[in-house]
């Protein structure tokens, strides 16, 4: 087992290196440009719609039918009849400084599960194949392990899963190519 305080360097690393990696993929790469829909000139009726209904934040689905609103013929029907969307109103204006500071502990925390679950599954001195092996998995199953149940059960649509897999796939190879090269060697573990 090698302790994963001895592991700081790769989890801060693996951190900053993601970070920057999403940073262009995000933008200077095409990958993403077209994941979000400009509502053109239905903006105005659909903010002046939000602002009249004086919605708190959280997720809406439209048409509603559960519960007991189920058995409810006219809920059936607006169900069969659609249109259907799910909504996500926010608390206030996006701050990308708040934003990218929860993007950058995110990326800590799942450095920090990766690097705990290589420290008991791999030993000191284990050679860069074997970490890369551990850590690019658990990186990927991190980073885009929730890519395909966005689009079953949250609405993303298919034509962005690709780039989300992709995006985890970059995440997750940097993530074993760091700690495959800043394994710690034998003499450097404790118990």
């Amino acid at each position: 087992m090698v302790s994963l305080l001895s592991l700081w360097l790769p989890i801060l690393l693996v951190t900053l290196a993601c970070f920057i990696a999403s940073s262009v993929i995000w933008m200077a790469s095409p990958m993403h440009k077209h994941d979000y829909k400009d509502p053109g000139d239905k903006e105005g009726p659909i903010r002046d719609m939000l602002r009249a209904q004086s919605l708190q934040p959280g997720v809406y689905y439209v048409p509603w039918c559960a519960g007991a609103k189920a058995k409810d013929p006219e809920a059936q029907a607006r169900m069969k009849a659609g249109p259907w969307a799910m909504l996500t109103v926010i608390p206030g204006a996006p701050n990308m400084g708040t934003m990218l500071g929860a993007w950058a502990g995110h990326l800590l925390i799942v450095s920090v599960l990766v690097a705990y679950i290589a420290s008991v599954s791999r030993g000191p001195g284990a050679g860069f194949a074997g970490v890369f092996q551990v850590t690019t998995t658990a990186a990927l199953l991190a980073h885009a392990g929730y890519a395909m149940p966005m689009c079953i059960w949250h609405g993303q649509p298919w034509s962005q899963l690709p780039g989300r897999l992709v995006d985890g796939v970059i995440y997750a190879v940097i993530t074993g190519a760091i700690f495959g090269a800043l394994w710690p060697a034998a003499a450097t573990v404790t118990g």
